[in-house]
């Protein structure tokens, strides 16, 4: 397989086929990421030889794997007959792979017409990971996410009427200690509207040649401390209505792991983190923190 830079993929996707169709991000604006930044090249789509010998070696070496994580930063970037062709391509030489996933940004969301993401769905595409960070107007703003709350929740909304699994990412940190809890506040208010399958909740970390890690070091930008970041944890989850969907605060860059289905585990997960606030619950220290 043809991997170019470091590949980022969902957790959830660790046992997937990653089929790398983009490099990087056709955003790459956000000032808290550091994963295509070092990338000299600009955003690009492979060469469909490329894209079609790497599906050539996943037919061959990777039949034991049933589902395929299309890479980089948000494939559905591609133009749509491209986009077509390729998942009906994958049907024909991994006829096993039960799931195709991706992650696609609100705006490559706002380009696609809801036929058009129906047609995805029927062949083959089964989950989008969306990056929230945060319903915060004024953060998405800030971190220059290029959308405000309406425009996520309008984007997560197509997205289930489509018919797919919408996963959301939200960040713990990423308002600042000023805004916080406005922050927590917001998020929970937008997932409200959006009703995605599954909320997924990383703790920002400040990564050395990002636009954030600057202001940071110049003294503009506090992340909140520990306890700062259970209580923003604690408000964001006491705010969703109990709509059916998997919540997971268990990622490698969270200081305790947190997960459950909403709303049957919401009261045992907001124990859990009053335990944190506490100080009664074991907590991970920053050097077993990671992205």
């Amino acid at each position: 397989m043809d991997y170019q830079g470091d590949i980022i993929r969902p957790p959830s996707e660790a046992f997937s086929i990653i089929l790398q169709v983009s490099v990087g991000c056709s955003h790459n604006r956000c000032t808290f990421c550091a994963a295509y930044r070092d990338r000299d090249k600009k955003f690009t789509i492979k060469s469909w030889k490329r894209i079609a010998a790497d599906l050539d070696f996943a037919a061959t070496y990777c039949s034991h794997q049933t589902t395929l994580f299309l890479a980089d930063g948000d494939a559905l970037a591609m133009e749509d007959t491209l986009f077509q062709e390729l998942l009906r391509l994958i049907k024909v030489k991994l006829p096993w792979v039960r799931r195709v996933s991706t992650y696609a940004t609100c705006q490559n969301i706002a380009q696609k017409t809801d036929q058009q993401l129906r047609v995805y769905k029927n062949l083959g595409l089964r989950r989008i990971y969306m990056g929230l960070e945060t319903g915060h107007d004024a953060t998405l703003q800030a971190i220059c996410k290029g959308v405000d709350a309406q425009a996520m929740i309008t984007a997560g909304k197509r997205v289930r009427a489509a018919g797919l699994f919408l996963s959301v990412t939200c960040l713990l940190g990423i308002a600042g200690v000023h805004n916080s809890i406005a922050h927590a506040q917001a998020t929970a208010a937008v997932l409200n509207q959006m009703h995605p399958h599954q909320i997924a909740v990383l703790t920002l970390m400040l990564l050395p040649g990002t636009p954030l890690y600057r202001l940071a070091r110049q003294g503009r930008f506090t992340l909140p401390d520990q306890v700062g970041l259970f209580q923003e944890l604690h408000t964001l989850l006491l705010g969703l209505e109990d709509n059916r969907t998997q919540f997971y605060a268990n990622h490698a860059s969270n200081y305790f792991s947190l997960s459950g289905r909403l709303p049957k585990d919401k009261d045992s997960m907001i124990a859990t983190i009053q335990a944190a606030l506490e100080g009664s619950l074991s907590i991970k220290s920053e050097f077993q923190r990671a992205l």
